[in-house]
């Protein structure tokens, strides 16, 4: 199966890219969106995910990765909710607002801009290699 590629965002004063590379790991719990839910129960161990700062920051921030694949989410109270484990991989060298994925005519489909009230959504490999390319200067 070809890699698959995902963007997660949390906001930073509840979890940001610094709590994740100091915990090393964590499980991607509360995900309370039933599309979210289907998308970490897409992702396979060793997919890559953006992490991106939701609310204040708004940017991509770094890289991380699955390691555990989707289990049941043990914070929720009622329902079939799932979680995943991701581990940081690295930080980008120039974080990419908001504002530069919704300029890039490249990322203009992202569900970062279509889809922006969902947590957990996949990125096109086209997507991915630009991030990257911008990301890395």
């Amino acid at each position: 199966m070809a890699k698959q590629y995902w963007l997660v965002k949390s906001e930073p004063e509840s979890y940001s890219w610094a709590d994740l590379v100091k915990d090393g790991k964590t499980a991607w719990t509360g995900v309370r969106n039933f599309q979210a839910r289907n998308n970490l129960r897409a992702m396979k161990k060793g997919d890559h995910v953006f992490f991106y700062h939701s609310v204040s920051d708004k940017k991509i921030v770094g890289i991380a990765k699955v390691v555990t694949e989707a289990y049941a989410d043990n914070t929720a109270k009622e329902g079939d909710w799932s979680a995943v484990d991701l581990a940081p991989e690295k930080p980008l060298k120039h974080p990419i607002s908001l504002d530069e994925v919704k300029a890039d005519s490249a990322l203009k489909n992202m569900g970062l801009v279509r889809n922006s009230r969902i947590s957990v959504t996949p990125v096109t490999e086209g997507e991915w290699e630009r991030i990257i390319s911008v990301g890395s200067k």
